[in-house]
């Protein structure tokens, strides 16, 4: 199946939780797991996935994307198969459209799988 996709990103591998990220959460949000982009970091928590990206040269500019866990309608996870495969993907579906998520060979695609299936399934 094809679909449009609305966003992109790529998680490189696990990091800590970023301490600045409690300055944006929610009463009674939890950081759960977070993962390095490309120039920024994806935070799981207990309501939603947060992905902040920063922008331009100096990298101040920061836009963060805010993707509530009960917008998310489906999801599939795709392992990296063979070697000259080397990312993994995650497709999410959600009310606002499609979103993919390419994996790095140092993310775990099980985790990831967890991560939502927990927030989703638990929500």
């Amino acid at each position: 199946m094809e679909f449009s996709t609305i966003a992109e990103w790529t998680f490189f591998e696990e990091v800590p939780i970023p301490q600045d990220v409690v300055s944006f959460l929610a009463q009674n949000e939890q950081p759960y797991a977070a993962f390095k982009t490309f120039r920024d970091t994806a935070i799981f928590t207990s309501k939603r996935l947060i992905v902040r990206d920063s922008q331009g040269l100096t990298g101040k500019k920061v836009e963060i994307y805010s993707l509530p866990y009960s917008a998310i309608n489906m999801w599939s996870t795709e392992n990296a198969g063979k070697l000259i495969d080397v990312n993994a993907e995650v497709e999410l579906w959600t009310r606002a459209g499609h979103i993919k998520i390419k994996l790095g060979k140092k993310v775990d695609v099980h985790r990831i799988d967890t991560l939502i299936a927990n927030a989703v399934l638990n929500h």
